[in-house]
């Protein structure tokens, strides 16, 4: 039960290292992201870590690249030292959308929907502007999550974080009782969701409802009485679908056709009449009329139709 089975992270720890941050209160931080990657399920494929570390100067102490194991990380961020003087806490989330949210730096591509989180530990108030940094950062899809300790500004680690506000910003009174916070990152991370775990016996789709789940199905099909198995949806009947002429049902969806003598234009769905008289388009002798998606023969003067209806004597 100790290991989570959170579903895959792109997680990234931004650490406070300025003078105000004694030594031994640095070690507590380090003792802190060691027990929160302890809840984590840490791997290639599943929660991958960095730690920056800023004071007055930002340094990323190892990407999302580098550590796919417990033991390795925990080893490297035991061996982090603290860069002393300011607070360039702006200056820390950007480098971290510049250098270290990367494909290069290995964060998963977008199209792996794998969520890019932040978790920034400060003890003061920013030296430089975070409201527009932390804005952008936002808006290109990255969680913040604010860690205030002791003397930390709660307005700037307000204007930091991601909404709801009660659920990303968190104070605690000292260093010394940084760890109880363990806990509410666990939650936060782990919550039981079963259609992550796979545990689920949904054909389709399962949809995480609290610490249940409920299936549906894909557009064009319909949830069977036993709630879990889909059946396709005749996409034909009337009213459900926009074909002109014929519709023709296809396994929880369908297409358009027309009838003969009739070609579908391009949105698919509606039909024109085609010009049956078009070289190559009938078999009259003589003369082809027309008429709205059809023909008929004609013949010359001083010739008669045959009784085929095509040829002239």
């Amino acid at each position: 039960d100790t290991a989570c089975k959170n579903r895959p992270l792109d997680l990234v720890f931004i650490i406070d290292s300025s003078r105000s941050v004694r030594p031994e209160e640095f070690e507590k931080v380090k003792i802190f992201l060691s027990k929160i990657i302890d809840t984590l399920d840490i791997g290639e494929r599943t929660t991958r870590v960095a730690v920056m570390n800023y004071a007055s100067t930002v340094k990323v102490e190892f990407p999302l690249r580098t550590y796919f194991d417990k033991a390795s990380m925990k080893e490297a961020i035991s061996h982090i030292e603290p860069l002393s003087a300011g607070t360039m806490t702006g200056l820390a989330i950007q480098t971290a959308m510049d250098e270290v949210f990367t494909e290069e730096m290995g964060t998963r591509p977008a199209t792996f929907n794998i969520p890019k989180v932040v978790i920034v530990v400060t003890d003061g108030r920013p030296q430089d502007q975070v409201q527009d940094v932390a804005a952008s950062a936002r808006t290109a899809g990255i969680e913040i999550y604010a860690v205030g300790v002791d003397r930390a500004d709660m307005q700037s680690l307000r204007i930091m974080a991601s909404e709801p506000l009660d659920e990303h910003v968190f104070y605690v009174e000292t260093y010394g009782v940084i760890e109880k916070l363990t806990s509410k990152f666990r939650e936060t991370f782990c919550a039981a969701n079963v259609c992550a775990l796979g545990t689920h016996d949904c054909e389709q789709v399962c949809v995480s409802n609290g610490r249940s789940y409920l299936c549906d199905c894909y557009e064009g099909y319909t949830l069977n009485p036993d709630k879990r198995t889909c059946s396709a949806v005749d996409m034909c009947a009337p009213g459900r679908h926009e074909c002109d002429q014929m519709c023709v049902s296809n396994n929880g969806s369908y297409v358009c056709e027309c009838y003969e003598g009739y070609t579908l234009n391009p949105d698919k769905k509606t039909c024109s009449a085609m010009d049956m008289c078009a070289p190559g388009g009938h078999d009259c002798a003589q003369v082809c009329l027309s008429n709205d998606g059809s023909y008929s023969c004609d013949c010359f003067e001083g010739y008669t139709l045959n009784p085929d209806k095509k040829t002239c004597s």
